[in-house]
């Protein structure tokens, strides 16, 4: 069941905030829910601006953040690090690390994680989304049941143009859908080429692109390329009129190792917030913002699972249908694989002593890993990837 809140109208909470040294200048304009614990919102530097509403036991608002400057923003279980500005519009159940941030008019649901310097401009929409450091999204966007990372700083970043879709509704009723674009285990690295999707396109999911991948403006992607540093440039779909037959799909094998590649990279990317993201736990990272990753890496996990059993059991007659017993029990067995444990721990070992030495922001750390460290990291999370696509047979 959805967690209830209150409907009684009190100040108290706004007024314990303001006590903490919250600046809510406006503060009869602002609604606190009784259940949130304000023992989880900062008093350091946190900004609340007017018409705002923050609601759910597990929110979190950690240092320097702004909630609301261009409009009035609803805040539901979402898990809020330091530095981040949310300008204006609802989210719920997201997490956004260090210095993310999105415009007005956001609109920001379940499964969706922004890591550090990743956001988005004005009128975005989310919803199972995961942007890795410093991708950035343009206005006017909808970009649900996503994966994305690629780029090496925020001078070089992969983004996303205005006015852009992801398809992820299709005419058969069903969100198989997840694109992957870059991957979890060399887009944890922070040094691959990044990846630019043009404006007023879209991409049709399931879809997979490699990092260096240029859409231009205008294009509609609906094929994989999975060779690195293309240019796509598409023409409009010819004119058509043919019979449309409900429940046929054009492209099983697409739809099947798609989704199990995204499935397979997810599982990764659970790995690396358990074994490394674990190590980094400090103030601006406390164990509760952890919490809030390995949730929504799991709510996103459940997600593609349950839209992939849908479409499997949804004909039949299909290969799909017949292949699902097994796939299931492959992915029930292997979702928590956990790679090559010796190559994990020597590449965290590695980790660990370059915290040591620069302390524990994430970027930094990443940054200082020299090429062999990073092939180490690489081939451990590409190893739990491996496992599951080999074992399914997706080729």
């Amino acid at each position: 069941m959805p967690e209830q809140h209150s409907e009684v109208r009190t100040n108290e909470q706004v007024k314990n905030l303001i006590k903490k040294g919250v600046i809510i200048s406006n503060p009869e304009t602002v609604y606190i829910g009784e259940e949130v614990d304000i023992n989880r919102i900062s008093g350091n530097g946190v900004v609340i601006y007017s018409g705002c509403k923050i609601f759910g036991s597990s929110t979190l608002i950690l240092r320097n953040s702004k909630i609301g400057f261009e409009g009035p923003v609803t805040v539901d279980n979402c898990f809020i690090g330091p530095e981040v500005d949310l300008k204006g519009g609802f989210f719920k159940q997201a997490v956004f690390l260090k210095k993310s941030s999105m415009g007005s008019g956001a609109h920001v649901r379940e499964g969706t994680i922004l890591e550090e310097d990743a956001g988005g401009a004005h009128t975005v929409g989310l919803k199972q989304t995961i942007l890795f450091p410093f991708v950035t999204l343009g206005s006017l966007v909808n970009f649900c049941d996503c994966f994305m990372s690629g780029g090496t700083s925020r001078k070089d970043h992969s983004e996303v143009g205005s006015s852009y879709i992801h398809f992820n509704y299709t005419p058969n009723q069903d969100k198989a859908t997840p694109s992957l674009i870059g991957d979890v285990p060399r887009g944890v690295m922070l040094d691959q080429r990044p990846v630019f999707l043009g404006g007023q396109g879209g991409l049709v999911g399931p879809c997979r692109l490699a990092f260096g991948t240029i859409i231009a403006a205008g294009s509609i992607c609906r094929k994989d390329e999975i060779r690195g540093n293309r240019l796509i440039i598409t023409d409009a779909v010819k004119s058509g009129n043919i019979p449309f037959l409900p429940g046929r799909y054009q492209n099983n094998k697409k739809i099947l190792r798609n989704n199990i590649i995204y499935i397979a990279n997810l599982i990764a990317l659970r790995e690396w917030y358990l074994h490394l993201r674990s190590m980094f736990v400090s103030d601006d990272f406390p164990d509760a913002l952890l919490s809030g990753l390995n949730e929504n890496i799991g709510l996103a996990l459940d997600e593609r699972l349950k839209r992939l059993k849908e479409v499997c059991l949804k004909i039949p007659e299909s290969g799909l249908y017949t292949s699902w017993p097994a796939i299931k029990e492959i992915l029930d067995n292997e979702k928590y694989h956990k790679g090559d444990a010796g190559l994990r721990d020597n590449f965290l070992e590695r980790i660990r002593s370059i915290i040591l030495q620069t302390g524990k922001d994430y970027i930094s750390v990443i940054k200082n890993l020299n090429a062999d460290d990073k092939a180490k990291g690489t081939t451990w999370l590409q190893g739990i990837v491996d496992n599951i696509t080999l074992k399914i047979n997706i080729t």
